[in-house]
Protein backbone atom coordinates (compact mmCIF):
# COMPACT_ATOMS: atom_id res chain seq x y z
CA UNK A 1 0.00 0.00 0.00
CA UNK A 2 1.10 4.03 -0.85
CA UNK A 3 1.60 6.00 2.27
CA UNK A 4 1.95 9.48 1.67
CA UNK A 5 4.36 10.95 3.62
CA UNK A 6 3.85 15.04 4.61
CA UNK A 7 2.02 17.02 2.36
CA UNK A 8 2.89 20.25 1.22
CA UNK A 9 0.24 23.06 0.22
CA UNK A 10 -0.30 26.79 -0.68
CA UNK A 11 -2.90 29.25 0.08
CA UNK A 12 -4.50 32.93 -1.59
CA UNK A 13 -5.64 35.09 0.76
CA UNK A 14 -7.11 37.22 -2.21
CA UNK A 15 -7.01 41.18 -1.05
CA UNK A 16 -9.29 43.75 -3.26
CA UNK A 17 -8.12 47.33 -3.36
CA UNK A 18 -11.06 47.98 -0.63
CA UNK A 19 -9.25 45.62 2.14
CA UNK A 20 -11.79 42.89 1.42
CA UNK A 21 -10.50 39.05 1.50
CA UNK A 22 -12.80 36.26 -1.02
CA UNK A 23 -14.17 33.57 0.93
CA UNK A 24 -15.17 30.39 -0.99
CA UNK A 25 -17.91 27.85 0.13
CA UNK A 26 -16.58 24.35 -0.18
CA UNK A 27 -19.16 22.08 -2.19
CA UNK A 28 -21.08 19.53 0.00
CA UNK A 29 -19.70 16.64 -2.02
CA UNK A 30 -16.07 17.71 -0.61
CA UNK A 31 -14.48 14.97 1.73
CA UNK A 32 -13.16 17.66 3.66
CA UNK A 33 -14.45 20.22 5.77
CA UNK A 34 -17.87 20.23 3.34
CA UNK A 35 -20.06 23.86 2.91
CA UNK A 36 -17.17 25.46 4.99
CA UNK A 37 -15.86 28.69 4.15
CA UNK A 38 -11.93 29.23 3.26
CA UNK A 39 -9.56 30.99 1.16
CA UNK A 40 -8.19 28.92 -2.17
CA UNK A 41 -5.77 26.53 -1.58
CA UNK A 42 -4.68 22.76 -2.15
CA UNK A 43 -1.85 20.20 -2.47
CA UNK A 44 1.66 21.39 -4.55
CA UNK A 45 2.30 19.31 -7.99
CA UNK A 46 5.69 17.90 -8.12
CA UNK A 47 8.57 20.24 -8.31
CA UNK A 48 5.75 23.27 -8.20
CA UNK A 49 7.06 26.56 -6.20
CA UNK A 50 4.57 27.18 -3.78
CA UNK A 51 3.79 30.33 -5.32
CA UNK A 52 2.70 29.08 -8.38
CA UNK A 53 0.51 26.52 -6.38
CA UNK A 54 -1.31 29.16 -4.89
CA UNK A 55 -1.45 31.01 -8.14
CA UNK A 56 -3.19 27.60 -9.61
CA UNK A 57 -5.31 26.61 -6.95
CA UNK A 58 -6.70 30.62 -7.06
CA UNK A 59 -7.52 29.81 -10.79
CA UNK A 60 -8.67 26.13 -10.59
CA UNK A 61 -11.18 27.20 -7.77
CA UNK A 62 -12.70 30.17 -8.86
CA UNK A 63 -11.45 31.08 -12.53
CA UNK A 64 -9.39 34.31 -11.61
CA UNK A 65 -6.12 34.77 -12.11
CA UNK A 66 -3.74 36.88 -9.40
CA UNK A 67 -0.37 37.95 -8.59
CA UNK A 68 1.09 37.24 -5.53
CA UNK A 69 2.23 40.21 -2.86
CA UNK A 70 4.10 38.26 -0.52
CA UNK A 71 4.10 35.52 1.43
CA UNK A 72 2.07 36.04 4.89
CA UNK A 73 2.54 32.77 7.23
CA UNK A 74 2.72 29.38 7.41
CA UNK A 75 0.15 26.57 8.61
CA UNK A 76 0.04 23.17 9.62
CA UNK A 77 -2.44 20.49 10.52
CA UNK A 78 -2.95 16.87 10.49
CA UNK A 79 -5.16 14.66 8.60
CA UNK A 80 -5.59 10.96 7.79
CA UNK A 81 -5.21 9.08 5.08
CA UNK A 82 -6.85 5.63 4.83
CA UNK A 83 -6.06 5.52 8.07
CA UNK A 84 -2.60 7.16 8.47
CA UNK A 85 -1.76 10.66 9.94
CA UNK A 86 -0.57 12.82 7.72
CA UNK A 87 1.12 16.02 8.21
CA UNK A 88 0.32 18.93 5.95
CA UNK A 89 2.64 21.90 5.26
CA UNK A 90 1.27 25.21 4.34
CA UNK A 91 2.62 28.27 2.79
CA UNK A 92 -0.12 31.11 2.41
CA UNK A 93 0.07 34.27 0.36
CA UNK A 94 -1.49 37.55 -0.30
CA UNK A 95 -2.50 37.97 -3.87
CA UNK A 96 -3.63 40.33 -5.65
CA UNK A 97 -6.82 39.75 -8.03
CA UNK A 98 -6.03 40.78 -12.04
CA UNK A 99 -9.27 39.50 -12.84
CA UNK A 100 -12.74 39.79 -11.44
CA UNK A 101 -15.23 37.24 -13.32
CA UNK A 102 -15.65 34.48 -10.15
CA UNK A 103 -16.67 30.64 -11.92
CA UNK A 104 -16.71 28.06 -9.52
CA UNK A 105 -16.24 24.65 -10.01
CA UNK A 106 -19.75 23.49 -8.62
CA UNK A 107 -22.98 24.45 -8.51
CA UNK A 108 -23.60 24.69 -4.48
CA UNK A 109 -20.23 26.55 -4.11
CA UNK A 110 -20.72 30.28 -3.18
CA UNK A 111 -17.80 32.95 -2.94
CA UNK A 112 -18.42 36.50 -0.74
CA UNK A 113 -15.58 39.45 -0.52
CA UNK A 114 -16.01 40.12 3.31
CA UNK A 115 -13.98 42.94 5.46
CA UNK A 116 -12.32 41.83 8.58
CA UNK A 117 -14.83 42.83 10.86
CA UNK A 118 -17.63 40.67 8.59
CA UNK A 119 -15.26 37.69 8.39
CA UNK A 120 -17.12 35.92 11.37
CA UNK A 121 -20.15 36.32 9.26
CA UNK A 122 -20.14 33.10 7.62
CA UNK A 123 -19.38 29.55 8.95
CA UNK A 124 -15.70 29.50 8.31
CA UNK A 125 -13.26 27.53 10.62
CA UNK A 126 -10.45 28.94 12.72
CA UNK A 127 -7.96 27.30 10.65
CA UNK A 128 -9.46 29.74 7.64
CA UNK A 129 -9.81 32.39 9.87
CA UNK A 130 -5.93 32.35 10.98
CA UNK A 131 -5.28 32.44 7.64
CA UNK A 132 -7.08 35.37 6.67
CA UNK A 133 -5.90 37.00 9.98
CA UNK A 134 -2.24 36.22 8.87
CA UNK A 135 -2.47 38.42 5.48
CA UNK A 136 -3.85 41.49 7.84
CA UNK A 137 -1.55 41.15 10.24
CA UNK A 138 1.71 41.55 8.18
CA UNK A 139 3.45 44.54 7.14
Amino acid sequence: MDIPGDRRLAAAVVMDDEQRVLLVRRSEKERFLPRVWGVPCGKLEPDESPEDGALRELKEETGLLGEVVRKVGESSFLSDYRGHEIKNWQENFLVRPLSTAITLPEPDQDSVWLAPAELTTVDIDDYNLDIVRQAFTQP
